[in-house]
């Protein structure tokens, strides 16, 4: 099964860009007549039937629309921290796009060793893994803010902030979260976040989180967070 992602489709033909039409006819050697599948990361799958395989502009021709039966009970807003090594929040995304996620924001805070994020890079990740796991909808990736800045916008459901600092009292996720609900989670960078943060994150209506006993790379913890409040809705019908 052949996939592109289509997130602009509006008609009963479609152009793919050049990037993915020479995809399709280079790489993949898609002649003529081949049926294909589109998602649009909006609810939406196609089938759809290649008509023009020129590697600059590829044209498709829409031949049945679907949507997504089993949409989500829940909207998961995950906030990290991004790593030092690139390659570990790439792994993350596209690890929580298969899982299933909603909305990821890029935070720095004062600990961060990066802080500079490159969002087309991260969204070509999601990307990839939308198409490789036949999701419907794409992943909201938002531009890098700092953690003070990300705490002044407002978020109307579940906020929980993962931390490390020993006396401060926790809950599990089971213990915090209400099923079928809105949930954002912070996750800190490699040196946790500060004492101060997780105090003003608290003042603003944030509950303390812990993941366990044992001490999770950030990546793992963002990730173990993302498939325990999946899990925990596994069974709740919207």
């Amino acid at each position: 099964m052949h996939i592109f992602y289509t997130p602009d489709i509006t008609q009963n033909t479609y152009t793919l860009n050049e990037e993915e039409s020479k995809h399709c006819v280079r790489v993949l050697r898609l002649p003529v007549g081949t049926i294909v599948n589109l998602v649009d990361g909006r609810g939406g799958f196609y089938t759809a039937e290649i008509t023009s395989d020129n590697p600059k502009k590829v044209i498709l021709f829409i031949k049945q629309v679907e949507r997504e039966f089993h949409k989500r009970n829940h909207y998961l807003h995950i906030a990290v921290a991004p790593t030092k090594n690139i390659d570990r929040i790439e792994w993350f995304l596209e690890k929580a796009t298969e899982l299933g996620i909603d909305e990821i924001t890029p935070i720095i805070s004062h600990r961060s060793e990066r802080r500079i994020v490159k969002e087309d890079r991260l969204n070509k990740v999601i990307t990839s893994a939308v198409k490789q796991s036949i999701k419907a909808y794409h992943p909201k990736l938002n531009e890098a803010i700092s953690f003070k800045e990300f705490l002044k916008i407002p978020f109307d459901g579940d906020m929980l902030i993962a931390h490390c600092i020993d006396n401060e009292e926790k809950k599990y996720i089971s213990e915090l979260i209400v099923p079928q609900h809105k949930y954002l989670v912070l996750i800190g960078p490699e040196g946790d976040f500060t004492p101060e943060e997780v105090n003003l994150a608290l003042k603003k209506g944030f509950k303390a989180l812990t993941l366990g006993n044992n001490r999770l790379r950030t990546e793992t913890a963002a990730l173990a967070a993302c498939f325990e409040i999946n899990y925990l809705n596994r069974n709740e019908k919207s």
